[in-house]
């Protein structure tokens, strides 16, 4: 296997010993899907894998922002913001990031009885755009959910856990307009407003210009801008800004991720200027912020 490229700036992975894969292949409950691993890459340049040997594992693939490609079977896809695939176990494949517009990713590796299933119709990408249904916001916690339970060890009730977890992950994936449905009355198609903070939400992990936000609901960007200052009392962006840092504040309440780690989950590459932002709105750094979590 050829890989290039280890460490990215805010990355996060782990991957299950050999050991507890076994006993998973063997669980009554979690043999029929579990994960081997699972990570988060943002904005990984220079990411190049290859497998001329093909591996027992079924990879899927979540880009949450820029670009990629993949290869399997002598055909080449190329993957986009908001859009996910499955590599099917058995086959060699290559996967590689854009080079002027690497990707943020996550993936997981599984396997199982019934990963079969969930990977049909899957190998090529499939789009899950934001929209006034949309729940990606809830995807990326339970993902978060999945991750930190393992990372939490590996004693068996954890590993069900997460299998049960998995389950629900890609069941919104492959069921996604049932997904939506289910929770379609949390916002009203006619208040613009809403539907907008909506789709900040839903794309906090990335930068949105006012075009991109004002386009999502229909109006102009001056219209939306004015529109949208007058109700909430701040810029669309100010406000997106808003809904960043108290996202970063929920993850250094809620989680041991580094700092350097948070800026990217919520769509900022610099940790300086970071650093800076979370200081204007919350009157202190993030570091000091975190100490007064210990208090």
């Amino acid at each position: 296997m050829l890989k290039l490229k280890e460490g990215f700036n805010g990355e996060r992975a782990i991957v299950l010993p050999k050991i507890i894969v076994d006993l998973l292949d063997k669980d009554p409950l979690a043999s029929m899907l579990h994960i081997t691993d699972i990570g988060y890459y943002p904005k990984a340049e220079h990411h190049y894998i290859e497998r001329k040997e093909a591996i027992n594992q079924y990879v899927f693939i979540y880009c949450m922002d820029g670009c990629g490609w993949y290869c399997i079977n002598g055909n080449r896809y190329e993957v986009h913001a908001n859009q996910y695939f499955i590599l099917p176990a058995g086959i060699p494949h290559t996967y590689a990031a854009d080079v002027n517009n690497p990707w943020t990713i996550y993936w997981i590796h599984f396997k199982g009885e019934l990963a079969p299933l969930y990977a049909q119709n899957a190998l090529h990408p499939t789009s899950i755009n934001p929209e006034a249904h949309s729940r990606i916001g809830y995807r990326i916690n339970l993902f978060e959910e999945i991750f930190h339970t393992l990372k939490n060890g590996y004693k068996t009730e954890n590993l069900q856990y997460v299998s049960s977890l998995f389950h629900h992950y890609l069941g919104s994936l492959r069921y996604i307009q049932q997904y939506r449905e289910a929770n379609n009355d949390s916002i009203n198609d006619n208040n613009a407003i809403e539907t907008a903070i909506h789709y900040m939400k839903e794309n906090i992990e990335r930068r949105l210009t006012l075009k991109e936000i004002s386009e999502a609901v229909g109006y102009s960007s001056s219209h939306f801008s004015l529109i949208f200052k007058k109700e909430i009392g701040h810029s669309p962006l100010n406000y997106f800004n808003l809904l960043k840092i108290q996202k970063a504040c929920f993850l250094l309440d809620s989680t041991d991720m580094k700092i350097s780690q948070i800026c990217f989950k919520i769509g900022i590459e610099d940790a300086y200027y970071f650093s800076r932002l979370f200081s204007k709105i919350m009157g202190m750094s993030p570091r000091d912020y975190k100490k007064t979590l210990k208090g």
